[in-house]
């Protein structure tokens, strides 16, 4: 049963699309089958791993809305065990074409369902806003990883992706839970990044991973070859750290795995 994680945060520019596309890609390097969902209209995630946005037929927009099955839509990328839901410019009207929808927040959860055995880990790029589709995003999964740059009103908006996940636990998804926050794009030449980061880990605790995504010229480079940094530079400071926090996160779900056991 595949485990999904919505990588969200509401505000843009943050490393999300980075951050879901190198923990996709680090869970693949180990042999893990991913599944990885573009949601969001701009379509970085797509070209990152090497693919474009749809400009037409099956892609996330028409699989959200039931046009096609799952596995019509879904491409092989070259990064081996690693597959894409491709995004599509359309579905920046996805909000006014579910407005009318009977349990609109439930169209990406019904179209996933026959996929969860397939891989194992679904991890899903959310669009920079709390809207449909990032509901659609956050019904579905299991958990979500929230990445937090460490520059100035990091903490901006971060309080309402919070309480739209606790709406959300509420009154659609019981069992979703915060997985984790990252800090991305720390810089260690600034007193201002851990001044951020200690302001993060004092709001969040132990759910702030270890694992701090560096300010690197790589990262930023990576998307315009069409590779995940991980392949672009493997020995960059924010390669090694990608891999370090599929590692962190892998550990973590070891030990929900045991304690779950032991009940």
């Amino acid at each position: 049963m595949a485990k999904i994680i919505a990588i969200a945060n509401q505000k843009g520019g943050v490393g999300k699309t980075t951050t879901a596309v190198n923990l996709a890609t680090a869970l693949s390097a180990i042999n893990k089958k991913i599944l990885l969902i573009d949601l969001d209209p701009q379509g970085n995630a797509s070209v990152s791993v090497g693919e474009q946005r749809a400009s037409a037929g099956p892609s996330a927009y028409t699989v959200l809305l039931g046009k096609d099955p799952l596995e019509k839509a879904l491409i092989a990328t070259k990064i081996p065990h690693l597959s894409l839901l491709p995004a599509s410019q359309e579905l920046l009207g996805v909000d006014l074409e579910l407005s009318s929808a009977a349990k609109p927040h439930f169209f990406l959860k019904t179209a996933l369902a026959k996929a969860e055995e397939a891989f194992d880990y679904i991890i899903i790029d959310c669009p920079p806003a709390v809207g449909m589709l990032t509901i659609n995003a956050l019904v579905s999964a299991a958990s979500i990883i929230i990445p937090i740059q460490c520059e100035y009103l990091a903490l901006e908006g971060v309080a309402d992706l919070v309480k739209t996940i606790a709406k959300v636990k509420k009154h659609f998804n019981p069992d979703l839970k915060i997985q984790g926050i990252v800090l991305t794009m720390y810089d260690a030449r600034n007193n201002l990044s851990a001044m951020i980061a200690g302001d993060v880990r004092n709001y969040f605790g132990e759910k702030v991973y270890s694992t701090v995504i560096p300010r690197n010229v790589r990262v930023c480079e990576a998307p315009s070859h069409g590779k995940p940094v991980i392949l672009y530079d493997y020995r960059s400071a924010g390669s090694e750290a990608y891999v370090k926090l599929a590692a962190e996160l892998l550990k973590q779900e070891r030990k929900e795995k045991t304690a779950n056991a032991k009940r």
